[in-house]
């Protein structure tokens, strides 16, 4: 089973649709925050904060589309959980 992510990217070209990432968690005090990670550079994207209750369980995941619309970039990512 997968879930899905939404990250919000500051320019193109920094990730491929089907391209596996690792995600990195951030800690605050009342939400946590992921970064995607590929094998050629850190903290690509980040996502909105997540609450407590919705921590991830594992941090590895696939690309599925990547889109530009007026406010940016975002990717979506398939999370193996």
């Amino acid at each position: 089973m997968s879930r899905e992510m939404i990250f919000k990217m500051e320019r193109t070209g920094l990730l491929e649709e089907g391209e596996r990432v690792k995600l990195a968690e951030g800690v605050l005090p009342s939400s946590y925050y992921y970064t995607l990670d590929s094998r050629h550079a850190k903290s690509l994207a980040m996502s909105p904060n997540i609450p407590l209750t919705e921590r991830l369980q594992k941090t590895e995941g696939t690309v599925r589309k990547i889109e530009q619309n007026e406010r940016g970039y975002y990717v979506t990512v398939d999370v193996d959980e």
